[in-house]
C-alpha cells in the first residue's frame, strides 16, 4: 500500500507546485496555454494553472526608469546639440503589451527610438536659445504627448520625458570657447583703450588747470608785487617830501657802496662829477 501511496503523494507534490504560483504586489501576470494568452492577473496573491500545458509571464507594474542613449539635434538655426534625455513609463495593458513587444527589454529599446525620434522632430524646430531657455518646458511637453501616442499601442503610458542634459558637440564647444575667448579680449582692449583716452582727457585737463592756477598766480604775484612797489616808492616819495637832501645822501651812499666795494670793475669820471657832489670840494684840495 505505501509503494502505491508514495508515487501519487510525489505526482501530486509536483503537480501542485508547478500548478500555483504567486503573484507579487509589484508584478501582473499573464497565464499563456501554448504560447497563447488565456487570463491576465493584476491583483496579488495565490493562483493555479494548469501544469506542464500554462505557463506564467510576470510584468513590473511600477513605474519605470528608461535612460535613452544621447542623441545628436540640429537646431532650425543649424546649431548643432547633444541631448541626453530620460524617460518614466508603465506598463498599463498588459496584454497589448505582450502581444506587440514581448518583453521589457525589446520595449526599452522601441521606446528609446521613438523618444529620440521625437526629440529629433521637435526640438529640430526650435531655435538654440529656445531649447536653453525657460521654453524648453513646453518642449518637454509636446515630445512626451507624441512619444505617448506611440507608446499606446505597446499599452504602455508615458509618465515623463525629461531632459537630463544638453551640451553642445566638443567641437563646437571649442569654437564657442574661441570665439568667447576672442569677444572677451576686443573687449578687454577696448575698455583698455577707452581707459587710455580717460587717462589722456584728465592728464590734460589737470596740466590746463594747473597753467591756469600758475598764470593766475603769476597775475597775482605781480599785481602784488606791483601794488608793494607802489606802496614802497609811496613811501619813498613821503620820505623825499619830508628831507629831499638826506634823502639825496642816503642814495649816494647806496650808489657808493655798490660801486665802488668790491670787484675788478674801474670808474673813470670827473673829479666835479655829480656822482662825487657829496665829497667835499676836491679839486679845491687838489690845489
Amino acid at each position: 500500500m505505501k509503494k502505491i501511496l508514495l508515487p501519487i503523494i510525489i505526482v501530486l507534490a509536483v503537480t501542485a507546485f508547478f500548478s500555483i504560483f504567486i503573484v507579487k504586489e509589484i508584478n501582473q501576470a499573464i497565464v499563456l496555454q501554448f504560447g497563447d494568452p488565456k487570463r491576465i492577473i493584476s491583483t496579488p496573491g495565490i493562483n493555479f494553472k494548469i501544469p506542464f500545458i500554462q505557463n506564467v509571464v510576470f510584468l513590473d507594474k511600477r513605474i519605470l526608469n528608461l535612460d535613452a542613449p544621447p542623441e545628436e539635434v540640429i537646431a532650425s538655426d543649424q546649431k548643432r546639440l547633444i541631448v541626453d534625455a530620460f524617460a518614466r513609463f508603465q506598463i498599463v495593458d498588459p496584454l497589448k503589451f505582450y502581444i506587440s513587444v514581448g518583453n521589457e527589454r525589446v520595449a526599452r529599446s522601441r521606446l528609446s527610438t521613438i523618444i529620440n525620434s521625437r526629440i529629433r522632430s521637435v526640438l529640430g524646430t526650435q531655435r538654440l536659445q529656445t531649447l536653453l531657455s525657460a521654453d524648453r518646458t513646453n518642449q518637454m511637453a509636446l515630445i512626451q504627448d507624441g512619444v505617448n501616442n506611440e507608446a499606446e499601442k505597446f499599452g504602455i503610458k508615458i509618465v515623463d520625458v525629461r531632459i537630463k542634459r544638453a551640451d553642445l558637440p566638443p567641437a563646437n564647444s571649442e569654437a564657442i570657447y574661441r570665439r568667447m575667448q576672442t569677444e572677451r579680449n576686443r573687449e578687454a582692449k577696448e575698455f583698455r583703450a577707452k581707459g587710455a583716452e580717460m587717462a589722456i582727457t584728465i592728464t590734460s585737463t589737470a596740466d590746463k588747470e594747473v597753467t591756469v592756477i600758475l598764470a593766475e598766480a603769476e597775475k597775482q604775484s605781480q599785481i602784488m608785487k606791483g601794488e608793494g612797489d607802489g606802496q614802497r616808492n609811496k613811501i619813498f616819495a613821503d620820505a623825499f617830501g619830508k628831507d629831499p637832501e638826506f634823502f639825496a645822501f642816503y642814495r649816494a651812499m647806496q650808489a657808493y657802496e655798490k660801486a665802488l666795494i668790491g670787484g675788478e670793475t674801474s670808474l673813470i669820471l670827473s673829479p666835479d662829477s655829480e656822482f662825487f657832489k657829496f665829497f667835499g670840494n676836491i679839486k679845491a684840495k687838489l690845489d
